[in-house]
């Protein structure tokens, strides 16, 4: 396999503060890579670096072999980076289908066309359909999405990203907030997806890591100490010190 994704010397600092520390990491195509870590870790800055929300001090970030360290973030949206959750883009007034099918619209580059309702372009109805089908929400497409509950947003959000046709799917706590039901249909979700899409997960739930991920890169004080196997990362005893340990 080859990286999609490779992360080489990264640094960011806040103050005295370093958020990011000569950070190396990469995710290889269709790999579900996860990266763990206590509160604190830097993993917040990490994606912020990577879609472009934040500049490192230096390192550099290539995509597909592209240097995209200095591209704006809807330049890198624009190559296939889709990032999900913590920042949500859901408009909970309007109803579950045309939140898909408006972003379906502004991947097109017509998200101007209100006069038009997404909804009533046929081929992006179809689409949004067949995306709402896929993780499990046809049946609510029509409902307001207020009315859905804070879980099938999460499926939203995988529905939009899956629409923008991204390489890489920057996943930024699909679990937080979610019941032991909901978190079990995520898991499932993802790993209907999981080797159809390159996916860098970051994630505090352990039971879904370990679950989910082909390889664990457990990130602390801004610095990658290990990356492994799942088997290989419950083993490590410098992560079992300094991370698993405490769980």
């Amino acid at each position: 396999m080859s990286a999609v994704l490779e992360i080489s010397g990264l640094n960011k600092s806040f103050g005295g503060i370093k958020a990011t520390d000569d950070l190396n990491l990469s995710v290889e195509t269709g790999e579900l890579h996860a990266v763990i870590g206590p509160n604190g870790a830097g993993k917040t800055t990490l994606i912020s670096q990577l879609t472009g929300m934040q500049k490192p001090d230096s390192g550099r970030i290539r995509f597909k072999g592209r240097d995209i360290t200095g591209m704006a973030p809807y330049a890198r949206a624009h190559l296939g980076i889709a990032r999900s959750f913590q920042i949500t883009s859901l408009i909970l007034e309007m109803s579950v289908l045309d939140n898909i099918a408006l972003a379906l619209q502004a991947r097109e580059g017509h998200s101007f066309r209100f006069i038009r309702p997404a909804h009533s372009l046929t081929h992006l109805r179809s689409e949004a359909l067949a995306l709402l089908d896929r993780v499990g929400l046809a049946d609510k497409a029509e409902q307001p999405t207020v009315a859905l509950s804070h879980g099938e947003h999460r499926h939203m959000e995988i529905a939009i990203a899956l629409g923008a046709q991204a390489e890489l799917m920057l996943l930024d706590e699909p679990m937080a907030g979610l019941g032991i039901e909901e978190s079990a249909q995520m898991v499932e979700l993802l790993r209907d997806i999981k080797g159809k899409h390159s996916i860098l997960l970051i994630e505090h739930d352990m039971d879904a890591v370990f679950a989910l991920a082909d390889r664990i890169s457990v990130l602390v004080y801004g610095h990658i100490i290990a990356t492994g196997t799942p088997d290989e990362i419950r083993g490590n005893e410098a992560v079992q010190h300094a991370y698993l340990g405490e769980e």
